[in-house]
């Protein structure tokens, strides 16, 4: 019998040319509206998962904030234990369940230092997080959703290995432009369109300017 693995939904928002930043890395792209509809979706969930990139660029708290409900584990993919202690996430760990999953190449003193903190650290590959191995550790421990809001890299990683099972994408009214700037799914593509990930749309949601895209 296959492990259990939890339920991943790819969640975004990008241009209308499928930037989720620009080159600069500003990634101030959803309406208030649409801040609340995602915060809403962060309280139905169990846990919500970034790459390390994304907590060095952004500094995101991952807390529910626009609406009521409550927060969810949060989860942070570095493979060499790199976050940055004065964080948000390990300021705020001590109040919010966080786990930092790393590899078996984190150096002994970046476990040393997370060590002191209230997290929960969960080893899982060999020199980079086995994502397939971390999801089996997550879902025997009764984590049956999670929000995946990566950046690009992570977001290849998953649909890579066929670990995207719902996607919710919000299309705001920009064009961005740029090579430099960051896609939904960077990482080294898919060689084929046999080959990509192919989603079925199951709801379209007008807000204002903006528009939901729900697909599994």
């Amino acid at each position: 019998m296959a492990a259990f693995r939890p339920n991943v939904i790819l969640s975004a928002a990008i241009s209308v040319d499928g930037k989720i930043a620009t080159k600069t890395g500003d990634s101030a792209l959803s309406s208030l509206v649409d801040k609340k509809r995602l915060h809403k979706l962060r309280s139905s969930v169990d846990a919500i998962l970034v790459g390390k990139n994304t907590v060095l660029h952004d500094d995101p708290l991952l807390t529910v904030r626009y609406t009521d409900g409550k927060n969810p584990i949060r989860i942070v993919l570095d493979s060499l234990g790199q976050i940055p202690i004065d964080s948000q996430i390990i300021k705020t760990c001590h109040k919010i369940q966080t786990i930092i999953a790393v590899s078996e190449k984190i150096p002994k003193k970046n476990l040393n230092r997370l060590s002191k903190f209230p997290l929960d650290i969960v080893i899982s590959g060999k020199n980079r997080v086995d994502i397939k191995k971390l999801l089996e550790i997550l879902g025997k421990s009764k984590i049956k959703t999670i929000l995946l809001e990566g950046g690009g890299a992570t977001n290849w990683d998953f649909v890579n290995q066929g670990l995207v099972d719902q996607a919710i994408i919000t299309v705001t009214p920009f064009l961005i432009g740029g090579k430099d700037a960051k896609t939904l799914v960077d990482g080294d593509g898919s060689s084929k369109i046999s080959h990509s990930l192919r989603l079925k749309l199951k709801k379209i949601k007008r807000q204002n300017n903006e528009v939901v895209l729900y697909y599994n």
